[in-house]
Parts: structure tokens; C-alpha cells; sequence
């Protein structure tokens, strides 16, 4: 099969035919149809997770069809070879204490296509443990808005949904517009309450002024910028990026019991940041993460994007074939990657 395939951390990937993924017993191989370009794919390309080990093929957010379902999936599982899914991008195993707990997006023994495994800048991608992890699309859902909904709209669904607990009548800033700080710019507007998008990029500032942020310039003083045009600060804020000053102007943009939600990566030097925890003794602050959506709680996102309550598949920017990714792996560390996702079909 066709992928991209790197075999130098930070060395230009290449498109490559490599030999098709093997199916798991208790898995399956999904035909990619469709397969997002994540910031999360460039930290992968760079080396900074610790599970990737070389020659690799990144990629994790996905939707396609069946191809294969392993020898012990049961027969009465409802799943049939040609039927459109997606899957988390955190597969969790159904066995541990956090899976038996309904916490398979924190699952002890998790594997992750892109990183444990090969990913999906594929034709073919494995998934462990297809009864538990697999997503049924609704009809209406294309495979280009179902990939665009992979880890990063996801991520931000949860982040906004459950672990901020934002509340009517709240203000909320976004720390970081490219596709996961869009998207939960997307959830919270829907939620009908205040959102300042806080960005470096004019462009990134005017894809969150469109979804009806108010765009807030990034950079020093941005936390100083939110609390004047909040009047005295925001109740939840979310650092989308993940950088040592975006999580640092996050928690400082917070009012008094105020909540900060941490869903940008952060590595090499940053996941050491210095955290302004004076205030947050003071103010009685929260620091909370958020990684990633188990598959049980998809149905109530796909419910609400099939309802119209979500588009995303307006926060799609660019369409691109396979051979073009690495082109854009490398934007994508430079910055020139333009505003919202993008998203490989095949």
C-alpha cells in the first residue's frame, strides 16, 4: 500500500509503498478515506513522543471503511467488513481500572495509531479491540467532516463539554486558533456564551472572529489584553497551542475560581512551564487536562454535528492528497500551514 513514511526523526518524510498493517485478532483495518493533518502528527515526525520508534507512518485522525475484522471479533458484534467508521485516536483496551471505569481516553494499556503503531497517511490503518473502539458514521456524515472531527474537535468537544463544566453566562477565552483552539472556539459560541480567540496570526485571528470570537492578540500581554476586555478576567480558559507562554497567559487570564483547561501538548522544555501558582493559591484556581473522547461518548457529538448544532467541516481549510503531507508536516512546524485543518483524502 502507499504512505508516508519518515525514517529520521525531522527528516523529510516520503511517500513509500510499504506492506499492508496485519489485522489483530481482536481488531480490524479500516480503508482510509479520509485523515486529518494534526499538529500531534508533527510532534510525532519530530520525535517528541517516546512511543514512536523508527521507520514510522504518522497519522491518527481518521474515517474510512472496514477492510478487515480480526478472527476473535464475535459475529454478533454488528460489524461487517464495508461498514463507515472512525475511531478514537487514544484505543483503549476494555480491561484496566480506568477503561472499567468509563475512562478509556486515560486507559492504562492504550495503544494509538500514528504513535504506538502505524497511522493513518495510509491506504489501510489497524485498530486494537474493534468491539470497544470502533464508531459508526451517521449516513449524513461525509469522511472528510468525520477525519476533521478525529483528535482535534473531539478533544476540544470534551474539553469544553466536560472538564471546563462551562456554564451559561460565562466567559471563556481560546488560547491558540489553529484546529482544535477553532473547534472549541466552534463548541463554545454554540453554547451561546462569550469567547475571546487569542492568537499571533492575523489569519488565525480572523478564522475566530468568524465563528464570532472576539480576536485578541496573542504574544506578551496577551492575559493583560483578556482581562481588560473581559472586565476583569475569564472563567475558563484553555490553552489549545501548548506552549510555556500559552499556558502561563492562560491561567493568568482567569477571574478569581476560574478554570484552566490544558489540551495543547506540551513537550521538550515545556512540560516543565513555570505556572503562576501564587494566583492560583489566591484565586482558587483549577488546572485541569484533557485528552482526548472515549468512544462511548461520541454518539452525543455526532448527534449534535448531524443535528447542525456543529459544522465542522467549516474549520477545513485545505484539501490535500497523500503525497502532499509531507509538505505539509513541514508548514505546519514553520507556521505557514494557513488556518484551520487539513485534511488528506485518498
Amino acid at each position: 500500500m502507499r504512505a508516508v513514511l519518515f525514517t529520521e526523526f525531522g527528516a523529510r518524510p516520503e511517500l513509500a509503498e510499504v506492506p499492508e498493517p496485519v489485522c489483530p485478532p481482536r481488531g480490524a483495518v479500516i480503508r482510509v478515506r479520509a485523515t486529518g493533518v494534526c499538529r500531534s502528527d508533527w510532534h510525532a515526525w519530530m520525535g517528541h513522543d517516546e512511543g514512536v520508534s523508527l521507520p514510522h507512518v504518522p497519522g491518527h485522525e481518521f474515517a474510512g471503511e472496514i477492510a478487515a475484522l480480526g478472527s476473535e471479533v464475535s459475529a454478533d458484534s454488528g460489524w461487517n467488513v464495508g461498514d463507515r467508521v472512525t475511531a478514537p485516536f487514544i484505543c483503549a483496551c476494555g480491561r484496566c481500572g480506568e477503561c472499567l471505569s468509563g475512562n478509556e481516553q486515560v486507559c492504562d494499556h492504550q495503544s494509538q495509531p500514528g504513535f504506538t503503531h502505524w497511522g493513518s497517511f495510509a491506504e489501510l490503518v489497524a485498530i486494537d479491540e474493534a468491539e470497544l473502539n470502533l464508531i459508526r458514521l451517521p449516513d449524513s456524515l461525509g469522511f472528510v467532516e468525520a477525519a476533521s472531527l478525529g483528535c482535534r474537535f473531539a478533544t476540544a468537544y470534551r474539553a469544553i463539554v466536560s472538564r471546563s463544566r462551562l456554564a451559561p453566562g460565562e466567559r471563556i477565552a481560546v488560547h491558540g486558533c489553529g484546529g482544535v483552539g477553532l473547534s472549541a472556539i466552534m463548541i463554545a459560541v454554540a453554547a451561546g456564551v462569550e469567547v475571546y480567540g487569542v492568537d499571533v496570526s492575523d489569519a488565525a485571528l480572523a478564522a475566530a472572529a468568524k465563528l464570532g470570537a472576539v480576536p485578541v492578540q496573542g504574544g506578551d500581554g496577551a492575559a493583560e489584553r483578556i482581562i481588560e476586555a473581559s472586565g476583569g478576567g475569564v472563567d475558563v480558559s484553555v490553552d489549545a497551542f501548548g506552549s510555556s507562554q500559552t499556558s502561563f497567559a492562560s491561567v493568568r487570564s482567569l477571574k478569581k475560581r476560574g478554570r484552566h483547561v490544558q489540551i495543547g501538548l506540551m513537550v521538550g522544555d515545556s512540560a516543565l512551564s513555570a505556572m503562576p501558582m501564587d494566583a492560583v493559591i489566591a484565586g482558587e484556581l483549577e488546572i485541569l487536562g484533557s485528552h482526548g473522547m472515549s468512544a462511548h461518548e461520541y454518539p452525543s457529538m455526532l448527534g449534535a454535528v448531524a443535528s447542525g448544532d456543529f459544522r465542522p467541516i467549516e474549520l477545513v481549510g485545505r484539501r490535500i492528497a497523500l503525497d502532499e503531507v509531507p509538505d505539509a508536516l513541514i508548514a505546519m512546524g514553520t507556521g505557514s500551514g494557513g488556518s484551520g485543518m487539513t485534511v488528506v483524502e485518498l
